[in-house]
């Protein structure tokens, strides 16, 4: 088992190439198999932009400190700047592409960068989807997986031109779901608080410290965060811990004790009682299921 250093910085996932040998676009395909497991509940980034149309899934996922909860026939979408974890798939149906900074930018994609889907001004990260909506990105992804199979000096030609094609459709759908949203001063603050919690919370673990970090009252940025997120700022400091607690206990082999004390609990009892508050079970028995599930 990979035991992970607890201060380590929060590592970047390159696009590795597979057979095809593409170091700049890449297609994954699933149908009910597992995805790789090794970067189960580790915070990271990826050097480049996936799409992931999800057919049907069992499972949560952060994106820059917001859970979502995976939905069936839901496209989802990052980029090179934002900070995932997986919390655990069942098994998996769905198609994602993968393509770097690098391929936007060459001669004939360049326009593609203004696209909103991939400027992301909502910080968005998930799109419904209707009936014929995903008619049409199943058609599109089956021309994009058909064609990534076949090499020659028109592959990247066609790749570039489908992409195209299914990021405006998508973009399109970006600003439908997206438009309106809050960008305000106010959504600039949720999105500071969970920067500073990601930063601290091993050190902090009260609303009141974080509103001193940010020079405001604890009132008023309780009463924003729950405006904007739809759940009291108490929560996401919890949450960020129960996810640390979780990677710790899965990716390490520390004393119960010693993952209280990393967490910045000063009593082991204390983190037990909060852990199986905030899941329903104890950090012991959480260990002991997710390492049966997944070695």
């Amino acid at each position: 088992m990979q035991i992970l250093n607890t201060t380590q910085k929060v590592p970047i996932y390159s696009l590795n190439p597979d057979k095809t040998g593409d170091k700049h676009f890449k297609v994954y395909h699933y149908e009910g198999g597992l995805p790789d497991q090794t970067d189960l509940l580790v915070p990271h980034r990826k050097s480049h932009y996936l799409l992931v149309f999800i057919r049907k899934a069992d499972s949560r996922q952060w994106i820059d400190m917001t859970p979502y909860e995976v939905k069936n026939n839901t496209v989802y979408f990052s980029g090179p700047d934002n900070m995932i974890v997986k919390e655990g798939f069942s098994e998996l149906w769905s198609t994602g592409i993968a393509f770097t900074p690098e391929f936007l930018s060459s001669q004939d994609n360049a326009s593609l960068n203004n696209l909103p889907i991939i400027r992301n001004p909502y910080n968005g990260h998930e799109l419904a989807l209707t009936a014929p909506d995903i008619l049409f990105i199943e058609e599109i992804i089956s021309k994009i997986r058909l064609e990534y199979e076949q090499s020659g000096e028109w592959q990247q030609r066609m790749l570039a031109a489908y992409l195209t094609v299914l990021l405006t459709y998508l973009s399109r759908l970006y600003t439908e779901q997206y438009k309106g949203k809050d960008t305000s001063t106010e959504r600039q603050l949720l999105k500071q608080f969970q920067a500073k919690i990601n930063g601290y919370f091993q050190q902090y673990h009260e609303v009141a410290d974080y509103a001193a970090m940010l020079h405001i009252s604890a009132g008023h940025l309780s009463e924003v965060i729950k405006n904007q997120s739809g759940k009291p700022a108490i929560k996401h400091i919890h949450e960020r811990l129960v996810m640390e607690a979780r990677r710790l206990l899965f990716h390490t082999n520390n004393s119960l004790k010693d993952i209280a004390f990393d967490l910045g609990f000063s009593d082991a009892s204390y983190f037990n009682r909060f852990f199986k508050r905030e899941t329903g079970v104890t950090p012991a028995g959480f260990r002991t299921e997710i390492r049966k599930m997944y070695h």
